[in-house]
């Protein structure tokens, strides 16, 4: 890899990890957290619209398509965000979402039928012992109902993974395009129905608000996930893959800038447990 290409796949990283902080300050101020991730869907999906080649997908591509869209647009963030929004801290939501690998690993394993091999089983139990540590932590005893609220998130981005192979073959802007306007119809009524008041908010977000939101919205959901096309346009995925376990780094490092977040002793252990297990895991992959 060039040293050029290091420096972006080291940026996109960090943007990958900038989200979950950014995300937590977007949150704590009046915003609810359904309606800030429909906001983020609806962002993702004016950014990549006039980019997009609109050309109705085969009928085979339908479901796969829904499914997609549903589980990453919808399932994804709504869980993602109430998560932060019930934590006080944000770094066992940080560490949690890792296990977005494992299961994307069993999905995988169980609907496309690829195989598990055996090291592969023990590293997926070992990342969700890490969890499990976590969870244990006496000083996160108030962490717990978001953690798990982090899993099922994660859960979502593996099933996500799974449905994306069906539908490999449909141009990549046209899929996330999709997902964006499919995720953002259902988050905000969504919003509506189960929220309230969700238009008074939309028209009383302030400039400071709108601006995290465009962070996630642009930087991280557009020209990250760009930035990561391209560079597979040179390299192979296990190549890639193994970066992935640097957003968590970043992610901590940020936490502990903007929130001041010291991650307990067990936690710490629990989190070098997990980014160590899906980092094998990846590059097993």
């Amino acid at each position: 890899m060039t040293v050029r290409h290091y420096f972006l796949v080291l940026f996109i990283m960090f943007l990958f990890g900038s989200s979950y902080p950014i995300n937590k300050l977007a949150l704590n101020t009046s915003l609810t957290p359904v309606l800030a991730a429909s906001l983020r869907m609806f962002i993702l999906f004016v950014c990549l619209v006039p980019f997009c080649k609109f050309k109705i997908p085969n009928k085979k591509y339908y479901l796969p398509l829904a499914g997609f869209s549903f589980s990453m647009g919808f399932g994804v963030f709504i869980f993602l965000n109430l998560s932060l929004q019930k934590a006080t801290m944000v770094a066992p939501i940080i560490i949690g979402a890792q296990l977005a690998i494992p299961f994307a690993i069993l999905a995988s394993s169980l609907f496309l039928g690829e195989k598990v091999t055996p090291k592969m089983w023990v590293l997926i139990f070992i990342s969700f012992f890490g969890i499990f540590l976590i969870g244990y932590d006496p000083n996160l005893k108030s962490e717990i109902f978001a953690i798990f609220l982090c899993a099922i998130s994660a859960f979502f981005y593996g099933v996500a993974n799974v449905f994306s192979r069906y539908i490999k073959d449909i141009d990549v802007k046209l899929t996330n395009t999709v997902m964006g306007f499919t995720g953002f119809i259902l988050l905000f009524l969504f919003s509506i129905f189960f929220e309230g008041n969700t238009v008074y908010q939309l028209l009383n977000i302030d400039f400071y608000t709108w601006l995290l939101l465009l962070h996630n919205g642009v930087m991280v959901s557009v020209i990250a996930h760009t930035s990561l096309f391209y560079l597979y346009k040179f390299y192979s995925v296990n190549k890639i893959m193994p970066f992935y376990s640097l957003f968590p780094v970043f992610g901590l490092i940020l936490t502990f800038f903007i929130f001041g977040e010291i991650p307990t002793l067990l936690s710490a252990i629990g989190g070098l447990i997990i980014i160590f297990s899906v980092y094998r895991l990846q590059k097993i992959r």
